[in-house]
């Protein structure tokens, strides 16, 4: 076993155990604590759920709706004419939408085009250049009660446009 897989494994076990000393250090009631916390934890899941299951309708809806598949076509002449592969579209379209949605499109394109094409190249570094915008503010806003996201989405959308320009730049520039 080389040494990053043992520390690897290593690690969780060592956090714990380091958790533990301090707080009983500390003289603190170590396993008391633990279960409040897991009891906060089940109630904020339990308060997160009406939120995770609208955004679940919600891209259901997109999806069967034929929206995702209208946005398309209406971006694909833009697509064209800049000489962007069309087949990345619903990558960059499903992206901020939902994480497991994206991966299954990437996973797709890799296995149709290959890891090594520039399709394949393209997916896997707008995979890792984008985020779940539409989730992640879903879920931590709901978590903490925020109703109004203010310029959050406006900020997280760009941010996602910015990282699907700048894969398809970077990935031309070093892979063309």
């Amino acid at each position: 076993m080389n040494i990053v897989s043992m520390i690897s494994v290593a690690i969780i076990p060592c956090t714990i155990l380091l958790i533990l000393v301090v707080g009983s250090v500390k003289k603190l009631p170590t396993y008391e604590l633990f279960v409040e916390g897991g009891k906060e934890g089940v109630s904020m899941a339990v308060s997160l759920l009406p939120y995770l299951v609208g955004m679940i309708v919600s891209i259901s809806i997109f999806r069967s709706s034929g929206a995702l598949d209208a946005a398309i076509g209406l971006i694909q002449p833009v697509l064209s004419f800049l000489s962007i592969p069309g087949e990345i579209a619903p990558l960059a379209l499903t992206r901020p939408i939902s994480g497991t949605a994206a991966l299954a499109i990437t996973a797709d394109l890799l296995k149709i085009y290959g890891p090594d094409s520039f399709i394949g190249r393209l997916a896997s570094t707008m995979q890792g250049s984008t985020d779940t915008t539409f989730y992640i503010i879903t879920v931590y806003f709901g978590a903490v009660g925020i109703r109004k996201m203010g310029d959050a989405l406006k900020v997280g959308l760009l941010a996602d446009i910015i990282g699907i320009i700048t894969s398809i730049i970077i990935v031309t520039i070093v892979f063309s």
